[in-house]
């Protein structure tokens, strides 16, 4: 079995009182790549808080057992002023704690991990263009760039296909499968469907928490989870399927 990198043990959270999260049990570890669905206002975002340091549970406790600072980030949006003047290596720089100057991964310069970041993500022809000219697609990998610069241990992404096309939307998931390969992954997503082929396993997020061993779960697992999304079929026509009227 993988190592620990995170434990959380009945964890509360609240804002102003209301009650958010309830009772969550949960543990990350090495290599995960899990999914996190649930219902809008259900608790995902304030389950990433946690885990990013942001919030402090009302009760309960989060334990991290790795350098805390290894937490790379892809938040919800563009979070970039796409009129200020930045090109997308200087985004993708910002990702580092320490400056490029410092970075060392290995034997290899800040300078080298830099060129071997916008290998990975497809932006090496693009690093010196201005933020303000990329298209939506582009621009989420320049995020995501930053988010790994620094080769974290963990990378938490908050609904990353927002403002995406369909086509990059399949070759980020791709991306984010090799990416597994040397890193944890949670994937917050409001489309099962779409992200069933390239997680490992399940949390639905409902102010409780319930984790699913597997990367595929019926609609009556949701109903006992009490996590109501929608179910996204898979096959050669692009369709979903709806409940029978009555």
């Amino acid at each position: 079995m993988e190592k620990e990198l995170i434990r959380i043990r009945d964890l509360h959270a609240s804002y102003n009182g209301l009650e958010v999260l309830r009772h969550v049990d949960f543990t990350v570890r090495e290599k995960d790549f899990i999914g996190i669905i649930g219902p809008n206002g259900g608790g995902k975002t304030t389950l990433l808080k946690h885990i990013l340091g942001l919030m402090k549970p009302t009760k309960g406790h989060i334990e991290f057992l790795f350098d805390r600072s290894g937490i790379g980030y892809l938040p919800q949006g563009r979070e970039v002023d796409e009129r200020f003047p930045i090109t997308v290596e200087e985004v993708v720089e910002s990702g580092s704690q320490r400056g490029l100057k410092n970075l060392i991964a290995g034997r290899r310069t800040g300078r080298e991990r830099m060129q071997e970041v916008l290998s990975t993500v497809g932006l090496t022809h693009l690093r010196s263009r201005p933020v303000g000219e990329l298209s939506g697609g582009e621009l989420q990998r320049t995020l995501l760039a930053r988010a790994i610069i620094s080769k974290p241990s963990i990378l938490v992404l908050d609904e990353p296909d927002t403002h995406v096309d369909n086509r990059f939307e399949m070759e980020l998931y791709q991306l984010l499968r090799e990416l597994n390969k040397d890193m944890t992954i949670l994937l917050v997503s409001h489309d099962l469907g779409i992200i069933s082929p390239y997680i490992k396993t399940i949390a639905c997020v409902n102010r409780e928490l319930h984790y699913h061993t597997s990367n595929e779960i019926s609609e009556k697992q949701l109903k006992v989870y009490n996590c109501p999304i929608e179910i996204i079929t898979h096959g050669p026509v692009p369709h979903r399927v709806m409940k029978t009227h009555k």
